[in-house]
């Protein structure tokens, strides 16, 4: 692996973390904490939207962006020839 591949890699991972880290504080953070009076005015299956997120979307969204993290991190693997057989 060449070294500016490798850089490249890094960047594109560093990239996806990132964007990932920023949903799940969206989802977790924004959504469950700052924003749930808001959210509250929703309902989902019954409950308050701003309560739902707090109690169980953010941790669906973390199992979610952990598949995501995954599937995308294979085709990053392929395409910067690191990955395994």
């Amino acid at each position: 692996m060449t070294p500016e591949n490798r850089n490249a890699y890094w960047k594109a991972n560093i990239r996806l973390v990132s964007v990932l880290l920023a949903i799940w504080f969206v989802v977790s953070y924004l959504f469950g904490i700052v924003l749930v009076e808001p959210l509250n005015q929703f309902r989902l299956g019954g409950y308050k939207l701003g309560f739902w997120f707090a109690q169980q979307g953010s941790i669906y969204t973390f199992v979610v962006l952990i598949f995501v993290y995954a599937w995308i991190m294979n085709k990053y693997d392929r395409d910067h020839d690191v990955h395994e057989e």
